[in-house]
């Protein structure tokens, strides 16, 4: 390109990554687009109409750095604290919770329930329940927190996918097909249903179904392949994994921990193998034929030393029509591993969050110690100027795009 950045297309001629000004376009199979830029010391990321997120610094304690980032979805912000360090000389970041419960509540969670618990999530008519239907099913009973868990995260994942695909359907997808939300009969108890109790997954809802509450209808996906009960159990043990590190953490100040040389991050550690796919992923399989997942897949990281390009081999469990196969080994980026785990970990304290809220009704047995206390950062304010930076962004992009189209 002129300006001296890069531009790369497929064979048809769609553009698939623009690198220019520190900025990066990554333009997906079924055109959804990403955009990292850094400025300033700042890190912003968009997700095209999806929304995005800002970066920031925002606390030092006992020698620790933290970065806060603030999510804007809908006309809302949604913050959260990150923790950064380094491992072979190169950075991440990992999710540090706001509070943590008491350690009887963590017992509660990790250990059988007194009787399975048989549970009413009221999805109901919900449209994304509908559509992914041959993919997921929630389990019968739950002996545990972590299996409610599973459901909890799965769920939101596809509550995410579903709307992020209303959103393309907009402007049609690559069948040039626009898919409606299947709610025209639904009661009001149904399309209450629609609403997450996470925040983040209610904007994205909130966006995406807004224009269409009187829409049409939707077939579920054909051809969709099914989240193997084998699959699912994987999930509910890294879950009950994650509950018992929280514990740890609570119990032994890990706030006022300093850190110790390299830490090896979530996405490296040999203990954690699998991860739940939570943002559209386009990647290259090992025959290098290219294919997409989106949130609610499930790949197996197979590969422990990242490549130059900071990518890992990981075989793909669980997927969806027209993605990556099941089976395939593709090459996954160390960072987006790793944000898949900092979100199943934000998910798993918002499915706590509601447990300790609904505990003994619904059929959910009485928890104990459900107060929380201090943890490891102070609640990070929203940065309200996310907004604008997601804006000027945008604008970047724009004529980046327009640069790369004349360069063809």
């Amino acid at each position: 390109m002129k300006s001296g950045g890069s531009a790369t297309f497929r064979k048809n001629g769609q553009v698939r990554t623009i690198q220019t000004h520190g900025m990066t376009i990554n333009h997906g199979l079924h055109g959804n687009t990403r955009v990292v830029s850094t400025h300033n010391g700042r890190t912003v990321v968009s997700y095209g109409r999806h929304g995005g997120y800002s970066q920031r610094a925002y606390y030092n304690h006992g020698g620790r750095a933290y970065v806060s980032r603030t999510y804007y979805r809908g006309g809302h912000y949604y913050a959260y604290g990150y923790r950064s360090y380094s491992y072979g000389g190169y950075p991440y970041y990992g999710y540090a919770p706001a509070y943590y419960y008491g350690p009887a509540y963590y017992g509660w969670a990790y250990n059988p329930w007194p009787a399975p618990v048989y549970y009413g999530w009221g999805w109901g008519g919900a449209p994304w329940y509908g559509y992914y239907g041959p993919y997921f099913a929630p389990y019968p009973v739950y002996p545990t927190a972590a299996f409610w868990l599973t459901d909890y995260l799965i769920s939101a994942n596809l509550q995410a996918a579903y709307a992020a695909q209303q959103e393309a359907g907009d402007q049609g997808d690559s069948n040039g097909q626009v898919i409606l939300p299947a709610i025209q009969n639904a009661s009001a108890d149904e399309i209450a249903a629609l609403w997450s109790s996470d925040p983040l997954v209610a904007a994205n809802l909130q966006a995406a179904y807004g224009a269409y509450m009187l829409g049409g209808g939707a077939p579920p996906a054909a051809g969709t392949t099914q989240l193997s009960p084998d699959v699912k159990k994987a999930i509910s043990e890294e879950m009950k994994n994650e509950i018992a590190a929280e514990k740890e953490a609570a119990a032994s100040g890990q706030k006022d921990a300093a850190p110790s040389g390299d830490q090896v991050p979530a996405a490296l550690d040999p203990k954690i193998r699998i991860f739940v796919v939570s943002s559209d992923e386009d990647l290259t399989t090992s025959d290098g034929t290219e294919c997409a997942l989106t949130p609610g897949d499930v790949i197996y990281r197979t590969g422990d030393k990242p490549d130059d390009d900071h990518m890992v081999d990981a075989t793909v469990k669980s997927s969806k029509k027209d993605e990556c196969a099941v089976g395939a080994t593709v090459g996954v980026s160390v960072d987006d591993l790793q944000e898949m785990h900092n979100q199943l970990r934000i998910q798993m304290d918002a499915g706590l969050k509601e447990l300790a809220e609904k505990q003994g009704k619904n059929g959910l047995p009485a928890a104990p110690d459900t107060k929380t206390q201090a943890g490891e950062v102070p609640p990070p304010s929203p940065d309200t100027g996310v907004s604008k930076d997601l804006e000027q962004q945008k604008k970047d992009a724009e004529q980046a795009e327009a640069e790369a189209k004349q360069s063809q």
